[in-house]
Formats: structure tokens, C-alpha cells, sequence
């Protein structure tokens, strides 16, 4: 009768809570951050059909009525938006150097873009963080629901803050989520076509080492290997006859050309995909899928320090510090959670119901250069998960105007990448390679170098027209691939 009873108040519980569109809740302390929080986080859910979208928005620190508004996606999918607010361009970080177990300690970060644009960042899809679903059915998810569901979500949210539906709005994202933003675009763009209230006043936006045409992108890994003398020229030369120049969907009965992938596989298979520079540390990667992951993390968690950094540092160790930080009952009713409507908090949660319905994003893409956005693609020349050379590969497809053409970009006196815009009648594209460091021991300092002297200055150059002159430096989305 008690568990009767108990079901009862929970389905009751949930229904209350699809009738509220939004219920978001200012945050004015963090557990591990001392004294009150320097800058206004709105933490909430927003109802979407019959799932609740957790997001975290946080408001600029200069002029939140007029500054634009960033809509933030991360990859995986089933990356929380957590991953973007302490790793990429949020106002907080953890302390990584002196944490030695417990609850971890949060620092101010200077150079978050926060200083001059609200950021909104985003749960999605469902089963990502704290986005739940009330039905059995809603939590499967597929890439082109996921672009619908955004859409909705942003339409209810700006319906709620009616003081932010003016700003000029931006969305970015980096990986798996470059698949979503083309499809997103054009969602709120034939939306605004249509009349749908209330208006999203989108201007553009930007996608870092973006998943846009699978084909295109497994084509390039072996050309990309080779560039890099990770494989002979033997085995490039090989592998490019037998197969035809073609690596994707290999026919099985062509045995030369299985071989000769099979040969390159073995090469670069310890590899860290995304920077070969750096030491290969697979087992907090999200990418991974097999189950012992997830007991290494539960396994970590109970270890009081993290591994010793040393001279072999792997970037992804500072990972573990938001699952066992979000995981803390105390974090959990700062942020205004529901408790117990997510069992445990995954920075990326390699457990979402996902059907990949979308391979390639590439008509969106064309289709969008018929609007007046202005796009920024970006791309680490070390990234062998999503290869410069297939992003140029399907920019020129795109028939573009070269505007300015291929150049180095600097910070610092020093070339940091190159850059070449496209135009279209209105519409641009920017392109810009970001070379990766040699001195990957020193990943923190890196990671603090290019955030100081790169995004926040460069993202104010973005936004007001991608006016692009050596003394702006582009936009740089430090990318920690998900």
C-alpha cells in the first residue's frame, strides 16, 4: 500500500511539473567557491513537451540588457552543459593543482566570456545532466529531434525572459554538437519565417572542430595520418589504391583494402585522437563506451589526490573533479536540482537513448548561406577526430567567395593558426586553424595563455561583424573534445 501510495505522489509530483514552462532560480552560492558568487547564474528547468531542460544561464557582468545572448551546445552527445561553464568559456574552474580529495574548490575565472555576453548554457539532449524525461518514451532522442526540441527550448526560455528576447543571439558549440547548430539555425530561422512567437533575433554562430558529414570526415583520417608521418608513405600509398581514395563504408570482400586499414589501425591506435601531440589518456574519455570506464570513475573517486601530474600530463584528469563535485548533495540543492529524478551526474553521459538519424549536415549548411549569418568554423590542426582537412574539404564544396584569403593569424607576435573568410551575399564564413602546443606538460598554463589572450577580446571581434585584423585575434573556443 505504501509503495502504491508512493508512486502515486511521485506521478502526481511530475505532473505539477509539466504545467510550469520555467522554473529558474538565482544562484548565489556554489559549494567549494568562497563568499558569494561574483557574477548572477540563473540555474532552472524549461519545459519542452514531456521533458524538463536543465540549463545554466548566466548573466554578462557589463550590460546583460543589450549584450548578446549565447546559446552554448556541448558534444558528445550527452555532454553536460556544465563541461562548457568550467572547462571552456565560464566565469568558474576548479582548482585541479591543489585538490587533494573531497569537495573540490572553485576559482574565479578572469577571462570568462561572461564578462561581456549572457551565456546560456544547455543539458541536451534529454538524459544529459539534469534534463529528464516524464514519460518512458521521451527519453529517446535522435540528432534532428534533438534540433527541434533546442528550438522549442529556446523559444520557452525567451518566453519566460522577456528581457532578453531583443538581444542579438549567437549559438556555439564544439564536436558532436557542430551536427546540431546547422539544423538549429535553420529551425529558428524558418520559424521566424513562419511568425512563431517569440522572435529569435539569430546572427549567427560558431562551431569548433564540428561533426558535420561523417563520410567526408573518415575520408580525410588517412590523408590527415599521413600528413603528419604518423603512417609510411607505403602505407598511405596503399591504403589510397586498394581502397580508392575512399575509407568510409569499405566494401568487405576487398581484402587489400581492409588489410591495408587494418595496417594503419595499428598504427596510430594508442594515439590520442584529439591532439596526437599529447599522452593518450583514454580512460576518462567519453568516447569510450565499455563499462569499466564507469567503474574507473566510481573507482577514482574514492581515491583522496589525483594521479600525479608530473611531466605526463593528461588534460582529461581534470574531468573527474566536476563528477565528483556535481555529485554532491549540497552542489545539487545550490543549483536548484530535483533530486533523485537523475541517479548520478556524468559530465558526459555515454548512456543517453540516441539514434543518429543525421550523417551529414551539408544541405543545412548551403542552404544557410542564403541568410545574412555570419559563421565561424574553427579547427586544431592536431585533431585527427575531426580533421582540418575534411572541414576545408567541405567548406569549398560550399562554393564560396573568397573574401580574404589564406593568411597566419597572431598572438602574441607569434602565429597561433591560419585564417581564410568567405562571403555570400551578406552571409560569412570564417575559417581559422588553431595550432597545438609542444609543450604539453604544460597544458594549464596553455589552456590559461590562450584563454586570456584570445577568446574574450576576440569574441566582441564575432560578434560586431568578424572584422578580422591582426590586432583582433579570432575567437578561439579552447576545445577539450568531449
Amino acid at each position: 500500500m505504501a509503495s502504491t501510495s508512493t508512486m502515486f505522489l511521485h506521478l502526481l509530483f511530475l505532473l505539477l511539473l509539466s504545467q510550469t514552462a520555467f522554473s529558474g532560480e538565482i544562484v548565489t552560492s556554489l559549494p567549494g567557491f568562497s563568499g558569494d558568487l561574483p557574477f548572477t547564474l540563473e540555474t532552472g528547468y524549461t519545459t519542452v513537451g514531456d521533458i524538463e531542460f536543465f540549463s545554466y544561464f548566466v548573466h554578462s557582468e557589463s550590460n546583460p540588457a543589450a549584450d548578446p545572448l549565447l546559446l552554448y551546445l556541448n558534444g558528445g552527445p550527452g555532454c553536460s552543459g556544465l563541461n562548457g561553464f568550467f572547462y571552456q568559456i565560464g566565469p568558474l574552474r576548479f582548482d585541479l593543482n591543489n585538490y587533494t580529495g573531497g569537495l573540490p574548490t572553485l576559482l574565479s575565472e578572469p577571462t570568462a566570456w561572461s564578462k561581456t555576453v549572457n551565456i546560456l548554457f544547455l543539458d541536451a539532449p534529454v538524459g544529459t545532466g539534469f534534463t529528464y524525461a516524464t514519460t518512458t518514451e521521451a527519453w529517446n532522442s535522435t540528432d534532428t529531434l534533438t534540433a527541434v526540441q533546442i528550438y522549442d527550448f529556446l523559444r520557452n526560455w525567451l518566453t519566460d525572459n522577456p528581457d532578453f528576447q531583443t538581444n542579438p543571439v549567437y549559438l556555439g558549440s564544439d564536436s558532436y554538437a557542430g551536427l546540431i547548430v546547422p539544423m538549429l539555425s535553420m529551425n529558428i530561422i524558418n520559424g521566424n519565417t513562419a511568425g512563431l512567437e517569440p522572435f529569435v533575433n539569430l546572427k549567427g554562430f560558431s562551431i569548433g572542430c564540428p561533426h558535420t558529414d561523417t563520410i567526408v570526415e573518415t575520408n580525410a583520417k588517412i590523408p590527415f595520418a599521413h600528413r603528419l608521418a604518423l603512417i609510411s608513405d607505403y602505407m598511405y600509398e596503399s591504403a589510397k589504391t586498394s581502397c580508392n581514395g575512399t575509407y568510409a563504408n569499405v566494401d568487405a570482400t576487398n581484402t587489400e583494402c581492409v588489410e591495408a586499414l587494418d595496417d594503419i589501425t595499428q598504427c596510430i591506435e594508442l594515439i590520442s585522437r584529439q591532439n596526437v601531440l599529447e599522452p593518450n589518456c583514454a580512460f576518462l574519455s567519453p568516447k569510450e563506451k565499455e563499462k569499466a570506464v564507469r567503474r574507473s570513475l566510481r573507482a577514482m573517486r574514492r581515491i583522496k589526490p589525483l594521479p600525479n601530474l608530473g611531466d605526463l600530463y593528461c588534460h582529461n584528469f581534470q574531468y573527474l573533479l566536476s563528477d565528483i563535485w556535481t555529485n554532491y548533495k549540497s552542489v545539487q540543492e545550490a543549483l536548484h536540482v530535483r533530486l533523485g529524478m537523475i541517479p548520478e551526474f556524468y559530465r558526459c553521459n555515454i548512456s543517453i537513448t540516441y539514434t543518429v538519424d543525421m550523417n551529414t549536415v551539408m544541405p543545412y549548411h548551403q542552404n544557410l548561406t542564403e541568410t545574412g549569418l555570419q559563421v565561424l568554423v574553427f579547427s586544431g590542426d592536431h585533431d585527427m577526430v575531426m580533421p582540418h582537412n575534411g572541414i576545408e574539404l567541405w567548406i569549398k564544396s560550399m562554393d564560396l567567395t573568397i573574401d580574404t584569403d589564406w593568411r597566419p593569424w597572431f598572438t602574441d607576435g607569434q602565429v597561433a593558426g591560419y585564417t581564410r573568410r568567405y562571403t555570400n551575399t551578406g552571409y560569412s564564413l570564417t575559417y581559422a586553424t588553431v595550432k597545438a602546443s609542444l609543450e604539453q606538460h604544460k597544458f594549464l598554463e596553455l589552456v590559461t595563455h590562450l584563454r586570456s589572450t584570445n577568446a574574450r577580446n576576440a569574441l566582441t571581434c564575432f560578434i560586431d561583424g568578424f572584422d578580422i585584423i591582426l590586432s583582433k585575434i579570432l575567437p578561439i573556443w579552447l576545445k577539450i573534445l568531449a
